[in-house]
């Protein structure tokens, strides 16, 4: 197999590395990771749009497998629509409370996704062997997947982007909440959803109008070994 030329590459990282090496508006990500909690009840107020935005370039720079970025991110902000999607939430009130509701869904089509991935490259410098190799490495690893499998891969995918979103929202001075507690039939359907893309995770943001309770976690012994 040959050698992935990554220093052909170097530039073309960097730019976005550069861009983003001081996050969270001087807080310490341990302090953003530390912080962060999932808000059962939002304020109601509405996000100024340059902040929104700003999550926004968080997210898109989330990382996955090869680059494929398999999702999609469908986002509510119309007041009566998302009281159309309370029932389908188990009638958890952060989805009416919240500024936006976002709705992370996982995107099995490859075939497009791959295509977007090479023309994208190409417009961005990335040299032909470098293009080739990349694209040669995820029809190999894709290849073979079976419909199924090509969905649990890009819903495990998409984690990475929900994680992207909670740190992030808490490091732009706002609250959010991940949850999976949700019917993704009824949420296609009121939303009008496209196949072949699946909800997979929902991420309201906005003020928080509750308390964090402490954080439970296992000690480190009972995860690391």
């Amino acid at each position: 197999m040959p050698q992935f030329p990554f220093n052909q590459c170097y530039k073309y990282h960097s730019r976005t590395r550069d861009a983003y090496r001081s996050a969270g508006d001087g807080m310490e990500f341990k302090e953003i990771v530390m912080s962060r909690y999932a808000t059962k009840k939002f304020d109601g107020r509405k996000l100024p749009e340059q902040k929104v935005n700003e999550l926004f370039e968080i997210i898109r720079f989330a990382p996955s497998a090869v680059n494929l970025q398999p999702w999609k991110i469908k986002v509510v902000t119309d007041q009566k629509v998302k009281e159309q999607l309370k029932p389908a939430t188990n009638d958890q009130e952060q989805v009416t409370t919240c500024s936006h509701l976002l709705v992370f869904c996982a995107n099995p089509d490859f075939d497009s996704l791959l295509k977007k991935d090479e023309a994208l490259m190409k417009k961005s410098g990335v040299p032909e062997e470098t293009r080739n190799f990349i694209i040669g490495m995820i029809k190999g690893m894709t290849g073979k997947m079976t419909a199924e499998q090509k969905l649990c891969w890009a819903k495990s995918q998409l984690f990475l982007a929900l994680g992207n979103a909670v740190n992030g929202a808490k490091s732009l001075g706002f609250d959010s909440c991940p949850m999976g507690g949700f019917n993704p039939d009824e949420y296609t359907r009121i939303l009008k959803i496209p196949p072949p893309l699946v909800p997979t995770m929902l991420c309201p943001i906005g003020y928080a109008a509750d308390k964090p309770m402490p954080k439970v976690r296992f000690a480190k012994e009972e995860i690391f070994f």
